[in-house]
């Protein structure tokens, strides 16, 4: 893995020596205990009591000319918000403050990083001007100015809106952020009226068409029209940690929204067509306890029985069933058994206790083959991985249960029939035999459950 490095610091370290701050030989064991726990090394010599946060800043202002400013009590231009995502202030560790002109004034923990620098100027179009923070100051910053920027905000039902329709926020002429969001919030509240799990936003000739997923059917609700296009989906991408300036590659973000005090997830992915871009969101709602779900007794020991020994669960089901709320049940409750549990998903719905979740990452490199290569390394008991992507795949992930590894995934397939002949083709030869469960979701109301021996019934499993 690499190293995670103060750029500033590691330039400057042994100035600090020369300075009579430090000595050079607790500058050695700093280096060494950062290096093993790959963090950088201005982090230790705070931790360490070797040198003060205040001591370090005043030396690294007098050093690098560039002046300190204390964020506790500073107020920001929220309008340069627009220019740096939520993603690239955290991964920077970077602010907007404000901007003249055509110079945006940064404060930064590492203002020597140029990398950083360099992308903030190729995304923004403007002069970079830096100015040096303490790294907790800006992450505190980020937390409180980007949560409302990266929030759609509540969202009440009242128990006599069967009718609520989302376009009667439409008739507000005011083009403000503010409306937007407002707009937003009403398409997902008629989603949730309606039990809606999936919707998408499409370029049509006047605006953008909005659809919902409605009993296997896409059934359009409205269109939005082309005066609000541009910032609707500007803030629908800003809001779920999407680039907004890029459109001619995919995308895949995460957004949160609250729901009469229940905080929902949901999967945004942003993919180019000839027409614009084609937003789809999936809507994910918080797992419940196996015992809070349809899953009767036996059912539930018959799962947890499967995932005591190597072997694969497969998880199957239609579109939109309830897939993956059932596997992230069943992540929860075995969560306290003192396994190392992982997982490889392309967004993680939820953050789980004592679960190690791996979100893919095509942008720098992540991705299944990568995981592949390396999870073994750390040297998991229970591996859910989200579906089956390649032959590759397959076979790898079947192979760790001869290496006593517990496999959960999950297979699309409408019914046990089609399922039965999906598993008949010949790239599942090493893969079925390998299943010691399979729990099959109908809807959030039926659920079946066939252990190794209920299997056999089914020849084309067993």
């Amino acid at each position: 893995m690499e190293l995670v490095t103060n750029k500033t610091l590691e330039k400057l370290k042994y100035d600090l020596v020369r300075d009579g701050l430090i000595s050079y030989e607790d500058i050695e064991k700093a280096h060494e205990i950062a290096v093993s726990q790959n963090v950088n090394i201005g982090q230790i010599l705070i931790k360490s009591s070797l040198i003060t946060e205040k001591s370090l800043l005043k030396f690294l202002e007098s050093k690098l000319h560039i002046p300190y400013v204390d964020l506790k009590d500073y107020t920001l231009d929220t309008r340069c918000l627009t220019y740096i995502n939520l993603n690239d202030a955290k991964k920077y560790k970077i602010i907007p403050l404000f901007k003249i002109e055509n110079v945006l004034t940064v404060a930064m923990a590492d203002p020597l990083d140029l990398f950083a620098i360099d992308k903030i100027v190729e995304k923004t179009g403007c002069d970079i001007e830096p100015v040096l923070s303490a790294e907790s100051s800006v992450l505190k910053k980020i937390e409180e100015y980007y949560k409302s920027d990266s929030s759609v905000g509540e969202i009440n039902i009242e128990n006599n809106e069967a009718v609520f329709n989302w376009q009667d926020e439409l008739n507000n002429d005011v083009l403000s952020e503010e409306h937007i969001q407002i707009l937003i919030r009403a398409i997902l509240k008629q989603a949730i009226l309606n039990n809606v799990h999936e919707m998408f936003f499409e370029h049509v000739p006047n605006g953008i068409s909005v659809n919902f997923r409605m009993n296997s059917q896409i059934v359009n609700t409205g269109l939005i029209p082309s005066i609000l296009t541009a910032a609707f989906i500007t803030k629908l991408k800003v809001l779920s940690g999407l680039d907004a300036s890029v459109c001619e590659l995919p995308q895949l973000g995460k957004l949160i929204f609250k729901v009469d005090d229940i905080v929902l997830t949901a999967s945004i992915s942003a993919f180019p067509t000839i027409n614009g871009e084609r937003i789809s969101l999936k809507i994910y709602k918080p797992p419940k306890k196996l015992n809070e779900t349809v899953l009767n007794e036996n059912q539930i020991f018959s799962i947890k029985t499967s995932l005591e020994i190597p072997g694969i669960t497969l998880v199957c089901g239609s579109s939109l069933s309830g897939k993956t709320h059932i596997i992230y049940s069943i992540l929860n409750d075995i969560s306290a058994l003192g396994k190392n549990i992982m997982t490889i998903e392309s967004i993680a719905k939820y953050n789980l206790e004592n679960i190690n979740q791996c979100e893919l990452n095509e942008n720098i490199g992540f991705n299944i083959e990568k995981a592949m290569r390396f999870i073994e390394f750390q040297s998991p008991d229970i591996i859910y991985f989200e579906g089956i992507t390649s032959k590759i795949a397959l076979d790898y992930f079947s192979s760790l249960v001869f290496k006593n590894k517990v496999l959960i995934t999950e297979f699309l397939a409408d019914n046990m029939a089609e399922l039965i002949k999906k598993l008949s083709y010949s790239d599942f030869e090493m893969f079925k035999p390998l299943i010691s469960c399979i729990i099959f979701v109908h809807n959030s109301e039926s659920i079946e459950v066939f252990d190794k021996n209920e299997l056999k019934k089914f020849t084309g499993i067993a």
